[in-house]
C-alpha cells in the first residue's frame, strides 16, 4: 500500500501544479525575480539591452549549442518549465490514460481558459483552446454563414493556409474572394485602410486581417481597419499567429470580431496549441468546424469538441503563460524589436545586402527579411546554414523574395553579431565573384 500511496501523494501534486502552481515557481520563479529587482526601475524600453537580466531568460531555454536558430517565426521552443510541465503530465496521463486525462487534467482547461483571457483582455467565456492558429481561423472561414455572391477580401499577403481555406469556400459555395496585393514595407496607416475601404462593395460581409505579415513582418493597422470597416457594416477577423504573445495588446481592444493564434510562436507554448477568440454575441452564428451537439449554441466549448487531444501540450499553455507574465508583455516586445534593430541597423550598412522590412516600431517588431543581391533566398539561407550553421527560412512568395530571419528572448547578441558578419562575408564573396 504504501508505493501506492506515494504514487498518489505525487499524482495530487502533479494535478495541483495543473491548476496554478505551476513548474515555473520550481525552476526558474527565483531567478527571474532577483534579475527583475535590478532593472525593476527602468522601462521596458530601457530594460531591452540589459544583458545580465536577458541571460537569466536565456538560461531558462535549452537552445542547442551547435546551431544558431534565427526561424522562431515558424515555431519557438518552449523554456524548460513548460517543457518540464509537459512531460510530467504526460508520464502522468500513461499511468492511467482515461481516469489521469479525463478526470485530473481535463479539469484543467477552465483555469486555463482564465488564463488566456486575462492575457487576452477579454471574457473567459469567449476562449476556445485549440491547436493552433489555420484550426482556430478554419473554424470560423468554414463556420460562418456566407451565401452565393457574399464577398471576402483578403491580401496575397496573407498566410497560404488561410488563402486556401477562403478559395476553398469560394469554389464550395460561391462567395467572391477578392486579395489586395501590398508592396511592403509601408510606413503609412492611411495607405492600407484606404486600400481595404476602397475594395469593400455592398456585398461585402468580411476583412481577413492578417496582425503581423508572417513573411517579412509588417505589422497591419488592425485597429484603424476594425474602425472602418464596422462604420461600413463590415465584420473582421484577424490572423494573430505572430502577434499575440510578442506585441503588448489586448484582443479585446482591437475591434475586431474574430480572433485566432497559434501559442506556440512568441508565446513559447508547446508545440501544437492555439486560441479561438469570438465576440460573446457572434458565437452562436458561428458553426463549429468539429460537429457538437449544440452548433447553434452560444457556449464558447462547442469549438473544443475535439474528442481525444493532448492534455499534457494544453496543460502546459498555463506554464508559458507564467514564463511570460514573469518577463512581461511590453518588456518582451521590447526587447524582441531591439533584437531585430541590433542586426538588422548594421546590415543595412553592407553593400549588397537590403532589408526588406520597415525598422520604425509602430511597423515591426521580430521579423525581418533581409536578402543578398545576386544570391536568392534559398542560396542565402543555404549559405548561412552551411558555413555558419544560422538557421533562418527561404522566402519566396508573391512580390516578396527574401530570407526571414526572426530572434526569440533566448537570442544572444553573439548570434545576432554572427549573422551580421556572415552576411557582410557572403555579400563580400558575390561581389568579388
Amino acid at each position: 500500500m504504501e508505493p501506492r500511496r506515494s504514487f498518489l501523494r505525487k499524482a495530487g501534486a502533479l494535478s495541483g501544479l495543473a491548476f496554478g502552481h505551476g513548474f515555473f515557481n520550481h525552476l526558474h520563479a527565483a531567478n527571474v525575480a532577483d534579475a527583475e529587482e535590478k532593472i525593476a526601475h527602468l522601462s521596458p524600453f530601457e530594460a531591452a539591452a540589459e544583458e545580465d537580466y536577458w541571460q537569466v531568460i536565456q538560461q531558462a531555454y535549452t537552445v542547442n549549442a551547435n546551431f544558431i536558430n534565427l526561424n522562431n517565426g515558424g515555431v519557438s521552443p518552449s523554456p524548460k518549465s513548460v517543457q518540464e510541465a509537459v512531460e510530467r503530465y504526460n508520464a502522468l496521463s500513461n499511468q492511467g490514460p482515461s481516469y489521469y486525462m479525463w478526470r485530473i487534467l481535463d479539469q484543467g482547461r477552465e483555469p486555463l481558459r482564465h488564463k488566456l483571457a486575462h492575457l487576452a483582455g477579454t471574457s473567459a467565456e469567449e476562449i476556445a483552446i485549440n491547436r493552433n492558429a489555420t484550426e482556430a481561423l478554419n473554424t470560423v472561414i468554414y463556420g460562418i454563414d456566407l451565401k452565393k455572391g457574399d464577398e471576402v477580401i483578403g491580401t496575397k499577403q496573407d498566410y497560404p493556409n488561410m488563402i486556401q481555406a477562403w478559395k476553398q469556400r469560394a469554389l464550395r459555395d460561391g462567395i467572391v474572394y477578392t486579395q489586395l496585393n501590398f508592396n511592403f514595407p509601408i510606413e503609412d496607416a492611411d495607405t492600407i485602410v484606404a486600400a481595404f475601404e476602397k475594395a469593400i462593395t455592398p456585398k461585402t460581409k468580411l476583412l481577413h486581417i492578417t496582425h503581423i505579415i508572417n513573411w517579412v513582418g509588417q505589422i497591419l493597422p488592425v485597429q484603424a481597419i476594425c474602425k472602418m470597416a464596422k462604420a461600413k457594416g463590415v465584420e473582421v477577423i484577424v490572423d494573430g499567429a505572430h502577434s499575440f504573445g510578442l506585441l503588448d495588446f489586448k484582443v479585446s481592444e482591437l475591434g475586431c470580431d474574430y480572433f485566432g493564434t497559434s501559442l506556440h510562436k512568441f508565446l513559447s507554448a508547446p508545440i501544437g496549441s492555439g486560441m479561438l477568440w469570438i465576440k460573446k454575441e457572434k458565437i452562436a452564428k458561428i458553426w463549429p468546424l468539429i460537429c457538437n451537439d449544440n452548433p447553434n449554441g452560444t457556449d464558447i466549448r462547442k469549438f473544443e469538441t475535439l474528442g481525444t487531444r493532448s492534455f499534457p501540450i494544453e496543460q502546459g499553455i498555463g506554464e508559458a503563460i507564467q514564463f511570460h507574465q514573469a518577463i512581461g508583455s511590453k518588456r518582451k516586445e521590447e526587447r524582441i524589436r531591439y533584437l531585430k534593430n541590433y542586426w538588422a541597423k548594421k546590415a543595412i550598412q553592407i553593400p549588397g545586402v537590403k532589408i526588406h522590412t520597415s525598422l520604425k516600431d509602430e511597423w515591426s517588431c521580430a521579423i525581418c527579411g533581409v536578402s543578398v543581391s545576386g544570391l536568392t533566398p534559398a542560396e542565402l539561407d543555404q549559405k548561412l546554414f552551411s558555413t555558419y550553421k544560422i538557421h533562418t527560412v527561404g522566402i519566396v512568395w508573391e512580390n516578396i523574395s527574401c530570407v526571414r530571419v526572426t530572434p526569440h528572448v533566448y537570442t544572444t547578441l553573439n548570434d545576432l553579431d554572427t549573422l551580421v558578419q556572415a552576411l557582410g562575408e557572403i555579400a563580400g564573396a558575390v561581389k568579388k565573384a
